[in-house]
C-alpha cells in the first residue's frame, strides 16, 4: 500500500515534469537554426538532458523508411532519457528497458495513459539475456537504439549486432575520463555497478575510441558527441540518403562537462584516479 501511495505521489510530480518538458522542448525547437552540416546545431532538449532529443529528430527525420520504433536500454523513469519525446511526442512504438523496479513501474504507469504502445521492461540486460530483448521487439532495425547502463554497455551493444539486430540510429553513452585515443572498455561483468566498482564513479563503461572501433567493424557511420561531453552518435547510412553523410562535420571528442566541474580536472588528470583499474582493450 505505501509503496502504491508513493509511486502515485511520484506519478503526478511527473505529470508537472512532462508539461515542463513539453515546453521547453517547444522553446528549444524554435529557437535552434539547423545547419545540416553541424551537428550541434541540430541539439534541443525537451526530455533529454544533453542535446539529444534534437539530435535525434534530426536523424530520425532523414532516414528513408522509418518503422517509427525505437529500444532503449537505461530508460530510467520514463522520461529522464533520450525516447521519452519519440514516445510523447512523435508517438513512436518501443521498448523502455530500466533495472531499477521503481523507475520501471512509474513509467510503466506514464505510458499506460500517454503512448500503450510503448512496453517498459523491468530487466537487468546482461550478455547472458540480450536475446530476450531481441524476441520482444517487433523489428531488428528499430529507427533508434539508445544505452546507457554506466557499465556494460560495450558488451551488449557487440551481442546484439553479431545477432543481426540494425538500428538506423545508434546512441551511446562514452566515459570521457577513458580520453579520445585509448579503445577500451571496464571487464565484463554482469552484476557490474558503477557506484560501488569505485568511489569516485568515474570507472565506468566505454571509451569513445572503443565505440568507434566497434561500430566500424558492423559498417556504422561516426555523427558526433554532444556539446556536453556524454554521448556519441551513429548512424547506418543504408538507412539514410545515399549523401546524407557526406558534409557532416560532426565533433570528435569533448570532455564531460558534469564530471570536469565536479573534480575541476580535465578528463587526464581524472583517469590518474583510476589508471589502475583492470580494462579490456576492444
Amino acid at each position: 500500500m505505501i509503496t502504491t501511495i508513493k509511486t502515485l505521489f511520484k506519478f503526478s510530480f511527473f505529470l508537472k515534469e512532462i508539461n515542463l518538458a513539453f515546453s521547453k522542448g517547444a522553446l528549444g525547437a524554435s529557437v535552434r537554426k539547423i545547419n545540416e552540416n553541424d551537428p550541434l546545431t541540430w541539439q534541443f532538449s525537451a526530455f533529454s538532458q544533453n542535446g539529444e532529443d534534437g539530435i535525434i529528430d534530426f536523424l530520425t527525420s532523414n532516414i528513408i523508411k522509418p518503422n517509427r520504433y525505437f529500444i532503449e536500454i537505461g530508460s530510467s523513469n520514463g522520461l529522464a532519457n533520450n525516447t521519452a519525446y519519440l514516445a510523447l511526442v512523435k508517438k513512436y512504438c518501443g521498448i523502455m528497458v530500466e533495472g531499477g523496479k521503481m523507475n520501471s513501474s512509474l513509467s510503466r504507469i506514464i505510458y499506460r495513459y500517454f503512448n500503450s504502445g510503448i512496453e517498459s521492461l523491468n530487466m537487468f540486460v546482461t550478455k547472458e539475456n540480450v536475446n530476450e530483448l531481441l524476441e520482444k521487439s517487433i523489428h531488428s532495425n528499430p529507427d533508434v537504439f539508445s544505452i546507457d547502463i554506466d557499465g556494460n554497455d560495450y558488451y551488449l551493444v557487440e551481442s546484439l549486432l553479431n545477432q543481426g539486430f540494425r538500428p538506423s540510429v545508434l546512441v551511446a553513452e562514452y566515459n570521457a575520463n577513458f580520453g579520445p585515443n585509448k579503445s577500451i572498455t571496464i571487464p565484463y561483468s554482469p552484476a557490474f555497478n558503477y557506484s560501488k566498482a569505485h568511489s569516485t564513479r568515474l570507472y565506468y563503461g566505454v571509451s569513445i575510441m572503443a565505440w568507434r572501433n566497434l561500430l566500424q567493424r558492423f559498417n556504422y557511420d561516426f555523427i558526433t558527441v554532444d556539446s556536453n561531453g556524454i554521448n556519441v552518435f551513429f548512424i547506418n547510412s543504408s538507412a539514410f540518403p545515399e549523401k546524407f553523410i557526406n558534409n557532416i562535420s560532426g565533433i570528435d571528442f569533448l570532455d564531460n562537462v558534469i564530471e570536469s566541474q565536479t573534480f575541476k580536472k580535465p578528463w587526464h588528470d581524472r583517469f590518474k584516479y583510476i589508471e589502475n583499474m583492470p580494462y579490456e582493450l576492444v
